[in-house]
């Protein structure tokens, strides 16, 4: 494969989010080291994927295209790259955004601004974004199936569930393997409470989005909340011993905001939050970023592997107080209060559980993530007000 077709492998291959664009990407800068395109979406693709080490590995890809001759699209690129390597995503975002306001086509770009708007939580950015750009789409575009996509999440995310799903439907008429629409319909579906449809619908299309990676594990993971919803324990346990039990950070947050879920409604679920804190156990003290880090307490906290939660909290406490360091003031303000809340209901100490998670400032959203996925903060506060409440009678 020449780097030419190796690099529109890995734009599709993010487009549909499936296949794997960093092995394509790679495989492009090998065969032609001066493509600095495929070098940069390296680099992009390291610094989203929430993992410490390969946000560090993007910092030395940054640093070392520094200085290399590059096109004027190519430097705005490099600015915003180092602007997210500094852990400036709000920056980065600003600056991918004015590379889409002259490249509108600009499929990476409008990808990396839309993944660190929904890591900062910023529905309303996803949604302005992607509105601004389709006026230079059209049907005939190759991945206009993506813009599509990106434009139905920002809709769901913004509470417009009929025109997210009209979106996303659309898309998959363009693209039937597109896993981020798929992903945007079960959303709507549970946000609907949808439940016994979510099912059916993931089911008839499953062909579509399993052997997708991270991306179809995450999907399972909403056919547990679907399972969830209607009551189905077991059966939401069996998606979680089948389809949750990798090692991705991706898939590791998955499997905890499953068995949390479990916790606060009473359920047992055996042995499986020790082996999961375990998988963590390499990540306790990253303090990287606070969405992995409240995912990572779930599980120390639901094993009471209270030496683990006690070096997350200082590696917290340490980053919250760096004042350069990335993610910090998300840290400070929110992962670090969330993350005792956790470690407090664990310890069955249901009052103070409640009174952090009350604390907690209107900036909350920053954590990032989906509202479905930020919504375990308001699950965990019901949870521990009426254990409280409970244990007082």
């Amino acid at each position: 494969m020449s780097a030419s077709e190796a690099y529109q492998a890995a734009l599709r291959a993010l487009s549909t989010q499936r296949g794997d664009a960093l092995a394509l990407a790679r495989e492009a800068a090998r065969a032609e080291p001066t493509l600095i395109a495929a070098h940069q979406l390296e680099a992009w693709l390291l610094l989203s994927s929430r993992d410490l080490r390969d946000f560090q590995a993007a910092r030395r890809m940054s640093d070392r295209l520094a200085g290399t001759l590059m096109s004027p699209r190519e430097a705005l690129h490099a600015e915003a790259l180092v602007a997210a390597a500094t852990g400036d995503y709000a920056a980065a975002a600003r600056l991918l955004d004015r590379i889409t306001d002259e490249y509108p086509h600009d499929l990476v770009a409008l990808m990396m601004a839309h993944i660190f708007d929904y890591y900062l939580g910023n529905a309303q950015a996803l949604l302005t974004r992607s509105s601004r750009v389709l006026v230079h789409w059209s049907s005939s575009d190759p991945a206009y199936h993506a813009l599509l996509s990106l434009h139905a999440f920002a809709l769901e995310e913004s509470g417009d569930y009929a025109a997210a799903e009209s979106a996303a439907r659309r898309a998959l008429e363009l693209e039937p393997y597109d896993v981020r629409a798929h992903h945007v319909v079960t959303h709507v579906l549970e946000m609907q409470g949808r439940a016994e449809e979510g099912l059916r619908w993931m089911g008839r299309r499953s062909a579509f989005w399993i052997g997708a990676g991270a991306a179809s594990t995450h999907l399972w993971w909403h056919v547990a909340l679907h399972q969830l919803e209607l009551g189905r324990v077991r059966l939401a346990l069996e998606v979680y011993d089948r389809r949750l039990q990798g090692g991705v950070l991706s898939e590791m947050i998955d499997a905890s905001a499953l068995l949390w879920r479990l916790h606060l409604g009473g359920y047992d679920v055996g042995a499986r939050f020790g082996a999961l804190a375990l998988r963590w156990g390499r990540y306790v003290e990253d303090a990287h970023c606070a969405f992995n880090d409240l995912h990572a307490m779930m599980s120390f906290a639901g094993a009471r592997r209270w030496d683990y939660a006690e070096r997350l909290l200082r590696a917290q406490a340490r980053r919250a107080a760096t004042s350069r360091a990335a993610n910090h003031e998300t840290i400070k303000r929110v992962g670090l209060p969330a993350g005792r809340a956790l470690a407090a209901y664990g310890r069955e100490d249901y009052a103070e559980a409640e009174a952090l998670l009350r604390a907690l400032p209107p900036v909350a959203h920053l954590i990032g993530g989906s509202h479905a996925q930020r919504d375990v903060l308001q699950l965990t506060r019901a949870a521990a007000a009426l254990r409280r409440t409970k244990k007082a009678a």
